[in-house]
């Protein structure tokens, strides 16, 4: 009988912020506008595929759209990418696990840094969290290197940590921006031999990648396909994938398979 495997399927629902990275001005309100908007689109792909999945939001963001994100956390679950996404403090792990807590009426397991900066798991831990998403286990130049740390769900100073996926044996990164610049049938075939290999996939993105970014800025290979292409590939992929594995979110892994 064969292994059944699991695809964790996240999003980081947060202020479109990325123009500030590249001295690109963009005021507050246009970033909760494409957020919002890349959100809007993403929901109708991920429930008509009926695509449980996990959000890890911005308190900031949550509190600018409490309606969109209580009737999120009806299917799926909601987890933090702490309170705002371009600043942070280790106070607000606690503040927005309850803010967000708040706003869902659901308990909040999880945390994922923006930008997978690192964060001491013994303040994760402090602020009540259950595990820790904020680890892409590869090279990417520039931002991090963490080839050394384990590919698959691990532990850390007493706290879960289920890194983000990456191909076996070369760890090539299957995270948001490989879903665009890669061939899709490249990453297709990453992804599913990464899926049998461990027995599930934790794969992210952003809600406002699916939608026009072309007014901005930023480099090519941050909006590539941005819009109606990368929503028809984001489709095609949930169908594919339910093909080989069934959608949970991450809290509902874990405790399937006895981490907590």
């Amino acid at each position: 009988m064969s292994m059944e495997r699991f695809v964790l399927l996240s999003f980081d629902v947060e202020e479109f912020d990325m123009p500030l990275e590249y001295q690109q001005p963009i005021e507050m309100a246009d970033q909760m506008r494409v957020g919002h908007e890349g959100l809007v689109v993403t929901m109708d792909i991920v429930n008509n595929a009926r695509a449980t999945s996990t959000f890890f939001t911005t308190a900031n963001f949550a509190q600018t759209f409490p309606a969109d994100i209580k009737e999120i956390a009806a299917k799926h679950e909601i987890a933090s990418h702490t309170f705002y996404h371009s600043s942070f403090a280790v106070p607000d792990l606690l503040e927005s696990k309850r803010c967000l807590e708040h706003i869902s009426q659901q308990p909040v397991y999880g945390l994922r840094m923006p930008r997978m900066r690192h964060v001491e798991m013994s303040d994760v831990k402090a602020a009540g969290y259950l595990y820790d998403s904020s680890i892409n286990p590869t090279w990417i130049p520039g931002r991090y290197n963490y080839r050394s740390k384990p590919r698959t769900v691990y532990t850390e100073n007493d706290m879960l940590r289920v890194p983000a996926a990456v191909s076996p044996n070369l760890r090539i990164p299957l995270f948001w921006l490989a879903f665009k610049n890669y061939p899709y049938a490249l990453f297709k075939r990453l992804a599913i031999q990464t899926l049998k290999k461990d027995g599930y996939l934790c794969l992210y993105f952003h809600p406002w990648e699916f939608v026009d970014l072309k007014d901005y800025n930023i480099p090519a290979y941050t909006k590539r396909h941005a819009g109606p292409v990368l929503q028809d590939r984001l489709s095609k992929l949930l169908k594919d994938l339910s093909a080989e594995g069934s959608f949970i979110t991450m809290h509902n892994y874990l405790e399937r398979k006895n981490f907590y």
